[in-house]
């Protein structure tokens, strides 16, 4: 029974980890097992001189916080010799059933190492997008 719900929750759009990856300059450089995102948007009030209340609501930029847990870097990469500390405006995509959704433009602002021998991980990874963007899958 418990392979069916397994394979229920699958079917219902829950990534797995070679559905979240980074990529930079259009290559695949990590594949992640999960990710966390927090979107906040600072909008603030106008108000007029004599009115009580404010006369309307404006909407400031949405900032995207993403927490990235435990990456690996493809083989390519580290033939390469990718080093996520030098890494920059680079994009985060999470493949969905029905869509992509892809966070462009990224930065670090930090970075949790973790790793064993022989292998590239970072354990966590936050970091900071420009835009977020979703296409047909």
């Amino acid at each position: 029974m418990s392979a069916n719900f397994n394979s229920g929750l699958r079917d219902a759009g829950f990534p797995t980890s070679s559905d979240i990856w980074l990529e930079l300059d259009g290559k695949k450089v990590a594949v992640v097992q999960s990710y966390n995102c927090k979107t906040t948007r600072s909008s603030m009030t106008v108000e007029a001189f004599g009115e009580e209340e404010p006369v309307a609501t404006v909407q400031g930029p949405q900032n995207y916080v993403i927490q990235l847990t435990r990456l690996y870097a493809t083989d390519q990469a580290i033939a390469d010799k990718l080093d996520f500390y030098s890494m920059k405006n680079f994009s985060l995509v999470i493949c969905k059933p029905d869509r992509k959704v892809i966070y462009s433009d990224c930065q670090w602002s930090d970075i949790q190492e973790d790793a064993q021998l022989g292998r590239m991980v970072v354990e966590k990874l936050t970091l900071v997008a420009r835009s977020r963007m979703e296409a047909a899958a």
